[in-house]
């Protein structure tokens, strides 16, 4: 599998993942260890979705161009 696509499909994971730690902890804990998760869950979502532009922006560098034909019989 290429490079980008590995980083591709880590970076959805890494924003679901987020997304799920975000969203399990309710609004306004003063519990510092859910805080801590909360925050964790933000962090984590957005390297996500820096990773999943990182494989989108690899992938695109790495495609084979298909070689140009040129038509001189004129």
């Amino acid at each position: 599998m290429k490079t980008g696509m590995i980083n591709i499909i880590i970076g959805i994971v890494m924003f679901a993942t987020g997304l799920v730690l975000f969203y399990s902890i309710e609004l306004g804990q003063t519990d510092s260890v859910l805080r801590f998760i909360k925050n964790a869950g933000t962090f984590v979502g957005l390297s996500g979705m820096g990773v999943t532009l990182a494989g989108i922006l690899l992938y695109l560098i790495n495609k084979k161009e298909p070689p140009i034909k040129e038509n001189l019989d004129t």
